[in-house]
């Protein structure tokens, strides 16, 4: 038997207890329910039996939940090799855009627009240097992949991009980007920052974004363009 924990066996041992003084989402509640009960006979089970020796074994049904990390491997597989039938034969950049701390709150009580928001503010921003001849100068592909937390599961809303290694030019011919980083990691920075912070704005002004828990202080108008400022100078 494994020795290592797994998430299942955090949520049997706390949950019960953490949920007497926390709230949950209804996505949050069905994701925890989902995990805690994954491979259990609670989600019921499959019986198969050796022909020779008429031994049986139980398989325990998995929950399919996105969020669950025992039981989505092989979707993640064959989401994997879906991917490969698109990937050409040439070089690729790995590019990550992450949304400053300051701005969780405000995320996390608005996650549709600004999960939007960062998948324009990424796309503006690569397609906007990649058409500049100063960095490549044609029209690149990619695919994006939205993470929601990081490697010890604490809230880091961040975008990974698999980038081609080049693009297509104004003749629709290959030009390749020739170098061992895709653009410069502070220009990029610069860029994703003018777009995603535009985006924020836009979103202020029509009235769109919601403000609760811990991002109700930025109903404020003030509070709202301190927060702007700040992210601005950084």
């Amino acid at each position: 038997m494994s020795n290592v924990i797994t998430i299942q066996d955090v949520f049997h041992q706390f949950l019960p207890k953490y949920s007497e003084t926390h709230l949950f989402s209804s996505e949050q509640h069905m994701a925890a329910l989902c995990i805690s009960k994954c491979k259990t006979a609670e989600m019921g089970a499959n019986i198969s039996e050796c022909e020779s020796c008429h031994k049986k074994y139980i398989h325990y049904n998995s929950c399919k939940n996105r969020h669950c990390p025992m039981c989505q491997g092989m979707e993640v597989d064959e989401w994997i090799d879906k991917q490969q039938e698109n990937v050409l034969d040439v070089p690729y950049f790995h590019t990550v855009f992450t949304i400053p701390e300051e701005l969780y709150p405000l995320v996390y009580s608005n996650q549709k627009l600004l999960y939007d928001a960062l998948y324009h503010a990424a796309h503006l921003t690569m397609t906007e240097l990649s058409s500049d001849p100063k960095h490549l100068g044609a029209r690149i592909g990619y695919i994006c992949v939205l993470h929601t937390w990081g490697s010890r599961m604490n809230y880091h809303p961040h975008l990974h991009t698999i980038v081609l290694g080049g693009g297509l030019d104004s003749t629709n011919h290959w030009k390749d980007k020739g170098k061992k980083f895709f653009f410069p990691v502070k220009v990029m920075s610069a860029v994703f920052k003018k777009h995603y912070l535009k985006e924020l704005k836009l979103l202020r002004e029509s009235g769109k974004l919601q403000y609760s828990g811990t991002s109700q202080k930025f109903q404020n108008h003030y509070t709202f363009k301190e927060l702007l400022d700040t992210l601005y100078v950084g």
